[in-house]
């Protein structure tokens, strides 16, 4: 009998169902990964089937994320990004510097235009509703014989007082604490007016209770008006004060992003000379220069800007403060020694010792000494022969005044009230304590204007050293920037 050989047809596994030879299913809705998941189906290559979850879309950043680091793995994308990155920090230094530079600029102008001249409009209202009440008092104890000058000298600054307010209403914003108060002067400016004009005419007619709308009037300006004035000068000065600090101060984030600037340059250019052993690339140079030239612009402008404004403030805000203070302190005290006449004893006040004394005499007093006080701090912060001249002139005016008015309070208490009267607001011959009044406050007129004058050639200055400093850094960083696109532009041509 012969040998059967059997042979094996194959050694494969028998198919599965849903496989390509197997009974069931197409192998497209069955067919399984090598891991043993399923495939996800599709249509022909027409996209997802409907109802299948699909793997969530990556974002647009994430794309550019990975486009960036594929591009960082090549010298050449290495450079097109580091040169992007030169031209926005330079653009940026420009940009900062141009608008920290123009709020400073408008800040020094506002100050020189705007809230100094505010504050010192300020001033002349109380001043000149102060030297109203005096030439008001003035007058009542002239009586009939009131001279035109004085007349005048009232309607004058009643009229001065009206023109700055309403100038001062034109520039505080509506609703603001200043227009309130604004206002308010302006109603209780009406109703002194009418306390003078009714005490005038009693007092021509010969009637005692015309000094009585005289100490009315004067209790309105002395404890409504003028303190209202104070409040507005306190105001305008602090405002003043703001736009110094704002105008002053300097400007870190500009600086800051100056010296990241240049060191960013310098990097780049050290990157460039270890990789090319070339020393300069004269795009990064006119970046790194143009820069440079910005940044010192930068500090020396605002340096410059910073001493002529503080040189103003302390040779020029101060000394017109203090002179402001001094002239009022002036006027009232003419107006309570005119009104120690009027009065004639009828307003008493006790003393912390228990002393019984006269009030608008002790007022007097009291003015004096911040007058004195005024004075000397006056002669220490004149800086100038044209400033200590009408100053000096001031103190003398004020020694006699004390002198004279001594001579006139004896008269009084004598009981020689016609001769006190002359000694106040007599002629010449009788040495009338007006006339030094009158030379004290032409002496401080003076001194006002030269420090006025002082202020104004300072701030001036401190202004003008930032002119041209905004657009100057904005056109330099746009140079600078192309000239580092430009640099790095350079050393890609190389790749090509």
């Amino acid at each position: 009998m012969g040998e059967v050989t059997v042979t094996s047809t194959s050694s494969a596994a028998p198919p599965t169902p849903g496989s390509p030879g197997g009974s069931g299913t197409s192998g497209a809705s069955g067919a399984s990964t090598a891991s043993g998941l399923p495939a996800i189906p599709s249509q022909g290559g027409r996209g997802p089937v409907p109802g299948v979850p699909q793997p969530p879309r990556r974002t647009a950043f994430a794309e550019g994320v990975d486009q960036l680091r594929a591009a960082a793995t090549t010298e050449p994308g290495r450079l097109r990004i580091i040169g992007a990155l030169l031209a926005v920090l330079v653009v940026a230094f420009g940009a900062v510097t141009a608008w920290q530079m123009t709020d400073r600029s408008s800040a020094a102008d506002d100050v020189l235009h705007n809230s100094q001249p505010l504050s010192s409009a300020a001033a002349d209202i109380y001043s000149s509703l102060a030297d109203a009440n005096t030439a008001a008092s003035s007058g009542f104890l002239a009586g009939g014989d009131e001279t035109a000058t004085t007349r005048d000298r009232y309607q004058r600054d009643i009229r001065n007082a009206a023109d700055k307010l309403s100038a001062a209403a034109t520039n505080s914003a509506p609703g603001s604490e200043s227009a309130t108060t604004i206002a308010r002067l302006n109603k209780l400016l009406s109703e002194y007016t009418g306390y003078i004009e009714r005490a005038r005419a009693n007092n021509r007619l010969g009637f005692p209770v015309g000094g009585s709308y005289l100490r009315l009037a004067n209790d309105t300006m002395q404890t409504q008006m003028l303190p209202q004035a104070e409040k507005l000068y306190a105001k305008e000065n602090q405002r003043l004060r703001s736009d110094y600090a704002d105008a002053t101060s300097y400007p870190w984030a500009a600086i800051g992003l100056g010296v990241a600037v240049l060191g960013a340059l310098v990097w780049a250019q050290r990157r460039n000379y270890r990789r090319t052993n070339r020393v300069l690339n004269h795009g990064l140079v006119a970046a790194t220069a143009t820069a440079t030239v910005v940044l010192l612009w930068l500090v020396a402008g605002q340096s410059f800007a910073r001493s002529g404004l503080n040189d103003s403030y302390d040779h020029g805000i101060r000394s017109l403060n203090v002179l402001h203070d001094a002239r009022i302190a002036s006027l009232k005290a003419r107006g309570n020694e005119n009104l120690t006449l009027v009065a004639r004893g009828a307003e008493t006040v006790k003393l912390a010792d228990g002393d019984v004394v006269d009030t608008y005499d002790n007022n007097f007093r009291t003015e004096m000494k911040a007058l004195g006080k005024g004075l000397t701090e006056a002669e220490r912060l004149a800086d100038d022969r044209p400033g200590k001249a009408p100053v000096a002139t001031a103190v003398g005016g004020m020694e006699e005044w004390e002198k004279r008015h001594k001579k006139a309070r004896d008269e009084y208490e004598s009981g020689d009230f016609q001769q006190a009267l002359a000694r106040v607001i007599g002629d010449k011959g009788d040495k009338p304590t007006g006339e030094c009044f009158d030379s004290v406050d032409t002496a401080l007129k003076t001194a006002i204007g030269h420090e006025q004058t002082e202020f104004a050639q300072a701030a001036a200055n401190g202004r003008d050293a930032m002119t041209g400093l905004p657009l100057g850094a904005a056109g330099l960083a746009v140079l600078g920037a192309a000239g580092a696109v430009l640099g790095i532009g350079r050393r890609l041509s190389e790749y090509r």
